[in-house]
């Protein structure tokens, strides 16, 4: 169990950078086709414009609210099993973490001050993704050499 709880970890670490990519791709895109005449209003998002990039925010958006959550709550149900030292207590901070994540993407289409948190809390998620998957690395010996000998 904690080679799956490892193996669960760096994949919420790698779905951070998707997203991270996906958003990127999807808003170059989107402004390389506006620098190029296109023009972004109501009707264009009705119509939903064809440029390079827009599968970028399909992309972004089914990932973080299907595919992210998932991974965090079977990384929680894990850690419960994997029996790591704060192993759960991180699992369910990266749990909140991604409902919140996907609460703020949501939200942040009507407040977009709140994007910033959107942002921000992504980089927390990495970070602390990292560091669940790094609690399974093998503890270093503390035995000092005389007591060796």
């Amino acid at each position: 169990m904690r080679t799956t709880y490892r193996v669960l970890a760096w994949i919420l670490a790698l779905e951070v950078v998707v997203q991270a990519a996906a958003i990127a791709w999807a808003l170059f895109g989107l402004s390389a086709w506006i620098e190029g005449g296109g023009v972004l209003d109501a009707a264009a998002m009705e119509a939903e414009p064809q440029f390079d990039g827009v599968v970028g925010f399909m992309v972004h958006g089914l990932n973080g609210q299907m595919i992210v959550p998932v991974v965090a709550l079977v990384l929680l149900v894990v850690s419960f099993f994997a029996k790591l030292p704060r192993g759960v207590a991180y699992a369910a901070a990266l749990f909140v973490m991604v409902l919140l994540q996907v609460l703020l993407g949501i939200v942040s289409h009507s407040i977009p001050a709140l994007g910033m948190l959107h942002g921000a809390l992504a980089l927390a998620i990495l970070v602390t993704a990292v560091l669940s998957a790094r609690l399974t690395a093998a503890p270093a010996s503390t035995a000092t050499p005389a007591a060796m000998a």
